[in-house]
């Protein structure tokens, strides 16, 4: 079965770097962003909507195999807006509420963070309660917890990397935006690993 990716959040860093990948292996997807003055419509390759509008979702999602749920908010974002329940957590509950309503959606991947998984703080209790939407969907899924990015703007904490390998504390080693991007991708086009949440050791190895 052909694969069509509908990447939510696909202005952010990994967005870019899953949208820039996927173009270049021809691999068939939509590239959803937020409304904004400069972005109108939807075309074959973008569509510029508000995820609450469920009839502009369902025509977004309309051949759609595969959903990957990348929006995420941080705190100096709040300022504009934005929140952890609006963000991690709303946008998740209406992909996954449009999901169900778009028979050929089968997969959904979410880029949660490493720690959603005995969350402490609102960041990662958003992100596990991300996971639970999904996970308790009725539609196959696939998780990533990667831990600090590296590279499109972002920068891990000094001497992160080399602490981590050291003491072979993969979990929390920082990840490359485009190694996560093509694992990303990659989960998508193959449909899986189902079932399953890539954390550390698993996660490395999925990226390898």
């Amino acid at each position: 079965m052909d694969r069509k990716l509908f990447v939510a959040g696909a202005t952010g860093a990994v967005g870019r770097a899953v949208v820039r990948l996927g173009d270049a292996q021809g691999v068939a997807l939509v590239a959803h962003m937020r409304p904004r003055p400069d972005r109108t419509g939807q075309t074959a390759h973008a569509a510029v909507l508000d995820l609450a509008d469920t009839d502009a979702l369902e025509r977004a999602l309309s051949g759609a195999t595969t959903i990957v749920q990348l929006i995420g908010t941080i705190r100096k974002r709040f300022a504009a807006g934005d929140t952890y329940e609006t963000s991690d957590i709303g946008t998740t509950r209406q992909l996954v509420a449009g999901a169900k309503r778009a028979p050929s959606v089968d997969h959904i991947v979410l880029l949660s963070a490493v720690g959603a998984g005995r969350p402490i703080g609102a960041y990662l209790k958003a992100k596990a309660a991300a996971e639970a939407i999904v996970r308790d969907s009725g539609i196959a899924w696939t998780i990533f917890r990667p831990s600090a990015f590296e590279g499109e703007g972002h920068h891990a904490p000094p001497l992160l990397g080399g602490v981590t390998r050291l003491l072979r504390l993969d979990s929390w080693r920082p990840i490359e935006v485009d190694a996560l991007a093509r694992a990303i991708l990659r989960s998508a086009v193959e449909r899986g690993p189902l079932g399953a949440i890539l954390e550390g050791r698993s996660l490395w190895d999925f990226v390898r």
